[in-house]
């Protein structure tokens, strides 16, 4: 099949999860015998409106777009609404009736959903969303947004429009299911598609520095964070874990990455004068792996006010690494007991930070729990999370309708 590929960040220049799963999706379906086109954005005005390349036998169509991550707002929100033009008034060209036989297209971003339908319209193909957030409904759970407003409903008309091209949306989890399809009236046709990684754990180099000796550390158990900074996460729930972990000597929180609450995490590190902090900016996905496989202990939180259930892409890298997960979610979130169960990592609800540290200080005194349970995620994703499986399953959905 000859599958084109939406999403709007993607890999080499990108440090985001969602471009690195979304990339080894792209090489898996090559491995499957398909061909894929990934149809992404740039933002070099110097550049022509249509960059064409490949990256590991993936071919990649660029269009030129305003910047779309960390900017302000209404800048983001007006560049991503122009998403589907720039896209469509670049490639249009290069797309007959036989380009491709499918479509698959990744949100965030909500604004695709004109593209896919003139992608679909010439091509006369179905389309497949990869749905991994409720957004607007996570920003008005967050209070970002007031429930009604006129921001509210404009986001809204592009979610529809988003919604209503997929012929199959695909979301995280059995409770995001219930949810969508209640919040859809059951309308939409939709399953179950679990974020993905590849199963290949990275051994670094001899010439990657070691990161313990970059940030004069010895023999402390490293507990990392890595990925997006921002208000889906609630990072003072990290930091104030972090806080309380002072007790312990040879204990070090490490948060890497970009977004809407460095300067608070920064901020809350300095206000605590907490010496067992430190924050890293984004690194290259190449960098990110190296970090990987030399930490202990995988961190993550979703913030108490979130509605929908997120599998933060995050843990995957986590459990390729064999690395025991720790972290707090919303109330109810089918996460925890997936996690739980399995015996992968140690998650308790959000705001029991009681419940919190008590995993943490679990992890910290037993070597051997961290590897018991790090060997135990890395089970758990060969049997949920493989790409190979996802791969298969997107293409099976194709070939049904």
């Amino acid at each position: 099949m000859n599958l084109a590929l939406i999403i709007d960040d993607y890999l080499p220049h990108s440090t985001r999860v969602a471009a690195k799963m979304f990339h080894e999706l792209a090489v898996e379906l090559l491995e499957q015998g398909h061909y894929v086109t990934i149809i992404t954005p740039h933002f070099d005005k110097n550049e022509p409106a249509l960059i064409e390349e490949k990256l590991d036998g993936v071919v990649i169509w660029r269009f030129l777009s305003g910047q779309i991550k960390d900017v302000p707002k209404v800048k983001r929100a007006i560049n991503e609404t122009l998403l589907s033009h720039r896209a469509w008034r670049a490639i249009q060209g290069k797309v007959d009736k036989d380009t491709f036989d499918g479509v698959v297209y990744y949100s965030p971003s909500i604004f695709f959903g004109s593209l896919v339908s003139k992608l679909k319209n010439r091509c006369q193909c179905n389309s497949y969303l990869i749905l991994r957030d409720f957004f607007p409904q996570w920003a008005i759970d967050s209070g970002l947004m007031k429930e009604g407003s006129l921001i509210e409903r404009y986001f809204r008309f592009f979610e529809t429009i988003s919604y209503r091209n997929a012929d199959i949306i695909g979301v995280m989890s059995e409770k995001n299911l219930e949810i969508f399809n209640r919040n859809t009236n059951n309308r939409l046709p939709t399953t179950i598609l679990r974020n993905w990684a590849n199963l290949s754990p990275h051994c670094p180099s001899d010439t990657v520095r070691n990161l313990r000796e970059k940030l004069g550390l010895n023999d402390e158990v490293i507990y990392f964070y890595g990925g997006n900074i921002g208000h889906a996460q609630d990072m003072a729930n990290l930091i104030r874990l972090a806080k309380n972990m002072q007790c312990f000597d040879k204990a070090h929180f490490i948060f890497l990455g970009q977004g809407d609450e460095v300067k608070l995490i920064n901020d809350l590190i300095k206000k605590w004068a907490l010496t067992n902090c430190s924050y890293l900016p984004s690194v290259s996905q190449q960098e990110f792996k190296d970090i990987l496989a030399q930490v202990d202990v995988g961190l993550f939180s979703l913030s108490a006010k979130h509605s929908a259930h997120n599998f933060p892409g995050k843990l995957l890298g986590y459990m390729v690494q064999s690395l025991p997960i720790l972290g707090s979610v919303n109330k109810g979130n089918d996460l925890m007991g997936l996690v739980n169960i399995n015996q992968a990592g140690l998650i308790s609800v959000n705001g029991e930070d009681d419940v919190f540290f008590e995993n943490a200080s679990k992890l910290q005194n037993d070597i051997e729990l961290r590897k018991s349970t790090g060997d135990s995620g890395y089970k758990l994703l060969e049997k949920e999370f493989s790409v190979v499986n996802i791969a298969s399953s997107i293409v099976d959905s194709f070939k049904k309708s």
